[in-house]
């Protein structure tokens, strides 16, 4: 399955809006609560600068950017833990779910309902982290419960994961996430089946109004602060604003953000985060005519990056020729490279680069 982001939030927080930007997918739009009850998904496309230059070094005339798939997924709200507000069935689409996009209302609106009676961004964010925690903390419990007479009559596999599990209690009762807890790599792998919502990496999205964009407002400064507290990363824009840039023609965009005193789009930044925030690096391929940009977990081979393609070709791998993007900007194309002995071989254990092309050869 597809790697994915879920965009999670209280209800009117903007996450349909920010879903419908990147996805276009036109999904419903409401000034009320729980208007999405059903998980909207949709693929997006990365942007990435190198693939125009990649393309256009290759001669390539179609160009396929990298994609990841985006959840929008029903607003959580004080007691989602419990049950309230159908709280179990969107805390399950968020287990699903490898990455969080965390949505926080920073704008005010007489047509957009607000489920609490003022914006406070800092309390916002707090009471969705809290059911978050509070969910992990059941299920944390639960398994311990499960496996603790295990654990006392010498399973030393159990006896361990007992261990890591009174840890993580710990610290959810401190109200740390897990993923703010400096667990080491075996102890998230002892933690794995249990999908606890706060393992997974967050990045938290200002959503703006028009009038505060170009402005440090208290509000972005809020979610700023909220989300350096753990480590994790923020961006800032108007998801309304940028929906409707969305529509424009390429030509009439850069005319659009001038008025509005915006350099870049905040979308591209924000799916751009989502990427990195999913672990993934970038390969290009630019056989028959085409510039594709392939996603690949950080860390995997040159035979996993030929599956990425096709099964047939991970079956029949013999080995990638490789270069890195620049290179390729400097031979344009393989052939050139190889008669300058730039192009390397690699076999299937190669650990592939972010920004590499490759060539694969199989049989």
């Amino acid at each position: 399955m597809a790697l994915q982001v879920g965009i999670i939030g209280l209800p009117n927080s903007g996450k349909s809006t920010i879903f419908n930007a990147i996805t276009r997918a036109g999904a419903a739009v409401a000034g009320y609560p729980f208007c999405t009850v059903e998980p909207n998904i949709g693929a997006v496309g990365v942007p990435d600068r190198r693939l125009k230059d990649v393309a256009g070094a290759a001669g390539c005339r179609k160009v396929v950017p990298a994609d990841i798939r985006v959840v929008d997924i029903a607003g959580l709200v004080e007691g989602a833990h419990r049950g309230e507000g159908l709280g179990n069935q969107f805390l399950a689409h968020i287990r699903e779910a490898d990455a969080i996009a965390h949505a926080v209302r920073c704008f005010e609106s007489p047509n957009v309902a607000h489920v609490r009676a003022t914006i406070d961004p800092a309390e916002d964010i707090a009471v969705v982290n809290t059911e978050l925690i509070l969910a992990d903390l059941e299920t944390v419990e639960r398994r311990r419960g499960r496996i603790a007479k295990a654990a006392q009559t010498g399973d030393r596999e159990k006896a361990r994961e007992v261990e890591v599990l009174g840890k993580v209690e710990q610290g959810l009762n401190d109200a740390v996430a897990v993923r703010s807890q400096g667990l080491n790599a075996n102890e998230m792998e002892i933690l794995a089946g249990l999908f606890l919502l706060t393992a997974k990496p967050v990045i938290y999205v200002a959503n703006l109004g028009e009038e505060q964009l170009g402005e440090d407002g208290e509000w972005a400064r809020a979610v700023s602060s909220a989300a350096e507290a753990e480590g994790a990363k923020t961006v800032a824009f108007s998801a309304k604003l940028e929906s409707e840039i969305e529509e424009l023609e390429p030509d009439e965009v850069r005319e659009f953000l001038e008025a509005y005193g915006i350099e870049d789009l905040g979308l591209d930044e924000f799916i751009a985060h989502c990427y990195a925030l999913l672990g993934l690096i970038t390969f290009f391929t630019t056989e028959s005519g085409e510039c594709r940009a392939w996603p690949l977990r950080v860390g995997s081979t040159a035979l996993q990056a030929a599956g990425k393609i096709h099964t047939d070709m991970e079956k029949g791998f013999i080995k990638a020729e490789v270069m890195s993007w620049e290179d390729f900007l400097a031979y344009g194309s393989f052939h050139a490279a190889r008669e300058k002995g730039a192009a390397r071989v690699e076999g299937r254990e190669y650990l592939v680069k972010d920004g590499e092309v490759i060539l694969f050869r199989f049989s």
